[in-house]
């Protein structure tokens, strides 16, 4: 499933075609997806100017000047790609089956100029909701979200509160999106390599008595910081489904240190260990034993 970085690459390569862009027509070429479509989802956003492209966790949001926003969640297998643009075409071939292609916005560019911007999904295991800017936050999906893991907000102090008396495993806890919004398994593999943290260690160890942050939490929250950063920097990891709006794919893959790596040798210097891959609340674990304790 696309995480976070993979999302904000779809932010990054749609807002040039789509941002002051007006959406002439909303083609949905079925009822739903994962779930049925808004009602007059199309209707209510026919002849609407697109004003700006954001993101919340793993969710892109698409907002309108009639005071609307288009929330859209990528599922397991969901992308967005543009075509016949001047902005953001890099003329790829995609290897998508047109079958797939569910939802497709017909704009009308600030330039003059038309552009058709899909979203194709063998699986539908997306889904778009929809609602009004001032109340988009209350819906189920998105409020019991916590904080973003980009940017100076999360830090050890933001994290100290979160894991005080938690005997749950750190790597349980950084996946509770009610905590962290938008970290997902990949990332939070990587980061706790980068941190020399054990997956298996209880969350609660990185606070003091006094409810201060270890130098290891104030760590953590650096590295989780920068491997989301790298992630964004490298389009993401295209894993399966995922390649960026232009068809072209992310590189981070190339980059992982231990997910999806085991058995291989551990890449810090002078370690000496392996990887090891373990299964924790349904999901796989890649680590270093040796050096993450």
């Amino acid at each position: 499933m696309p995480e976070l970085p993979e999302v904000e690459t779809v932010r990054r390569g749609l807002e040039p075609v789509m941002q002051g862009a007006m959406l002439e027509r909303l083609e949905l070429r079925r009822p739903n997806l994962r779930f049925p479509f808004p009602d007059n989802m199309a209707v209510r956003l026919q002849g609407v100017k697109i004003t700006s492209l954001s993101r919340r966790a793993k969710y892109l949001m698409i907002h309108f000047d009639n005071g609307f926003v288009l929330v859209c969640h990528l599922g397991m297998s969901g992308s967005f790609r543009t075509q016949n643009s001047d902005i953001g075409e890099r003329h790829h071939e995609h290897a998508k089956i047109e079958a797939h292609d569910h939802v497709i916005f017909h704009l009308k560019q600030s330039n003059d100029e038309q552009a058709q911007v899909i979203y194709n999904d063998p699986r539908r295991f997306g889904f778009m909701f929809m609602d009004k800017a001032h109340l988009i936050h209350e819906n189920p999906h998105l409020s019991g979200l916590g904080l973003e893991p980009t940017g100076n907000q999360l830090s050890g102090e933001a994290l100290a509160p979160m894991f005080a008396g938690k005997a749950a495993p750190l790597k349980a806890a950084l996946l509770d999106q009610k905590l962290i919004a938008g970290l997902g398994n990949i990332y939070v593999c990587e980061a706790l390599w980068r941190s020399g943290l054990s997956p298996k260690r209880k969350a609660g160890t990185l606070v003091r008595k006094d409810g201060k942050p270890t130098a290891r939490c104030n760590e953590l929250a650096g590295h989780i910081r920068t491997v989301i950063a790298d992630a964004i920097q490298a389009g993401g990891s295209s894993l399966r489904d995922h390649t960026q709006t232009d068809g072209t794919l992310g590189y981070f893959q190339h980059s992982f240190a231990v997910y999806d790596q085991e058995g291989m040798p551990c890449r810090k210097q002078d370690c000496g260990g392996t990887i090891n891959r373990i299964v924790q609340s349904g999901r796989s674990t890649f680590y270093c034993p040796t050096c993450q304790r």
